[in-house]
């Protein structure tokens, strides 16, 4: 009988302490998959449901050293990216997960917080574009951050396939432009490959205020899924499913005084096991 291990995911991002996004809300959301979490803090941010007021950068070579230590010895099945705040910083990150390219890494560029306030700079964003884009799997910006990869405004479907086109040309496997801020009750993703797969993912707009933390539950969710090995597009499709429903199950609780966070653990898993190679 081989030995298992649990299904293990890797979320190199920015800690949140108000705790709906960033790290806290990416273990959140990998433990309710049944995955066990490891992690890489890229900074530290002061926050709440309000506002971001402070963010201090980890040093690159203590986030790579991070990466390394996770990677060497715990075997993640998937990765996820989330807050880059510096160019160097990027560049770590992009050197690092170079030596691990048989492991799908999602990439969530976030860019801009709900509170909007700027997470990167101009200079990051070309290191990403340019050199941390050809080794991810799949990229998944909002409209915001769509416009600004793509360097067009990204205000309807249309435009959301336009933009994908030329964001994938940077040379990531696919893209998952999200329409969260699209106007009116219908919302649409647009999903994009290298194989030539274009999809249109359709979901119902929630009326909530408790939006803090959508994008990095999407995204580890879908690194989730990856993990456990389903294909990407299904991956996605089961990730839209779970943050509709921690959408559905945290609409009406009240917590902090501005966006609240999801209710992850509306129906919690198991850790999950796979043997080990």
């Amino acid at each position: 009988m081989p030995d298992l291990a649990y299904t293990i995911v890797l979320s190199i991002a920015g800690s949140d302490s108000a705790g709906g996004a960033g790290i806290q809300g990416d273990i959140k959301t990998i433990s309710a998959l049944g995955c066990f979490a490891t992690t890489a803090i890229t900074a530290v941010t002061v926050q709440n449901t309000l506002a971001v007021s402070g963010i201090h950068e980890v040093p690159p070579e203590l986030v790579s050293a991070q990466i390394e230590s996770v990677m060497t010895d715990m075997k993640p099945l998937a990765v996820k990216i989330g807050m880059i705040y510096s160019a160097a910083l990027a560049q770590a990150i992009t050197d690092s997960i170079r030596k691990f390219k048989e492991i799908p890494v999602v990439l969530d560029p976030v860019m801009v917080a709900s509170s909007g306030q700027s997470l990167t700079t101009p200079e990051t964003i070309e290191v990403i574009k340019r050199k941390l884009l050809p080794l991810i799997y799949l990229v998944t910006p909002n409209l915001s951050e769509a416009s600004i990869l793509a360097e067009m405004t990204v205000e309807t479907v249309d435009e959301m396939e336009q933009a994908a086109r030329k964001i994938l040309a940077y040379g990531s496997f696919a893209v998952l432009i999200k329409g969260g801020h699209l106007k009116g009750n219908d919302l649409y993703d647009v999903y994009l490959d290298r194989n030539g797969v274009m999809e249109v993912f359709h979901s119902e707009h929630i009326q909530t205020n408790n939006t803090h933390g959508t994008g990095c539950c999407l995204s580890a969710a879908i690194a989730s899924y990856l993990a456990l090995g389903y294909t990407l597009t299904t991956a996605i499709s089961e990730a839209k499913l779970f943050l509709h429903q921690s959408l559905i199950y945290g609409k009406d609780v009240k917590t902090g005084k501005g966006k609240g966070p999801l209710n992850h653990f509306f129906r919690p898993n198991d850790l999950k096991k796979s043997p080990v190679e």
